[in-house]
């Protein structure tokens, strides 16, 4: 497992927006440009809220069948510990791998709360979330293609193995972002140089957007661009 980055380094990565780390990561040229994100259907639950950095834990759920006894599956709660074994803070993602997903939430006030005190930011998942007033009370950030009324038969049927959020090819251990955009995950052997680039990145693009005036002059925004786009980061 990479070394995880410091109080500070994650720091830097939470001052920035998705869009800024995403531009960033372009210029490592360490994947294509349209790959390393949550595609359509996953959207921030909570767009107000500041951007979330963590360590993904990884979990698969169902929530559509009754459990072949009683009436409740048992809590596993051994996801607890699954959860603590990545680097602080942690983004919890839960792939629902029923046809129907987000039938049911895993995820609402009292799990909410749990993870919370586990160490956890947020959640991404492909399913769905609910109670959202406490999740949002709690600042405890929510990314989800759905809401739900109920947890129906929500329970866990694997834990810490890969998944997959709406595209997006997720391990436990990745370093994830998100705000209002949406989430992105940022490669290890990079990411401690992403906040610099994106920085340097913003201001460039302030010096454009310097131009865009009614009375401006093209030929000066057009010089801008080709100087932007051919100088190095």
């Amino acid at each position: 497992m990479p070394t995880p980055l410091t109080p500070d380094q994650l720091q830097a990565l939470g001052y920035l927006s998705t869009c800024s780390v995403a531009n960033a990561i372009e210029t490592f040229e360490t994947r294509l440009r349209n790959e390393g994100f949550c595609g359509r259907g996953v959207r921030a639950v909570f767009p107000q809220q500041k951007p979330v950095v963590g360590y993904a834990a990884t979990v698969k759920i169902r929530c559509s069948s009754p459990p072949p006894e009683g009436h409740n599956y048992l809590e596993h709660t051994d996801w607890w510990s699954e959860i603590q074994k990545q680097p602080g803070p942690r983004i919890v993602v839960i792939e629902d791998v029923d046809s129907q997903f987000g039938l049911g939430a895993l995820v609402g006030e009292v799990h909410a709360n749990i993870l919370k005190s586990l160490g956890c930011v947020g959640v991404v998942t492909n399913g769905a979330v609910r109670d959202l007033p406490a999740l949002e009370a709690i600042g405890f950030a929510a990314f989800a293609s759905r809401i739900a009324v109920s947890h129906a038969y929500a329970h866990i049927v694997e834990l810490g193995t890969p998944v997959e959020i709406a595209g997006l090819k997720i391990e436990s251990g990745d370093l994830l972002h998100g705000d209002c955009h949406g989430v992105i995950s940022i490669p290890a052997k990079i990411a401690a140089e992403v906040p610099a680039v994106a920085v340097r990145m913003m201001a460039r693009d302030k010096e454009v957007i310097s131009l865009c005036k009614p009375d401006g002059n093209v030929e000066d925004l057009r010089s801008a661009i080709r100087k932007f786009r051919s100088a190095p980061v």
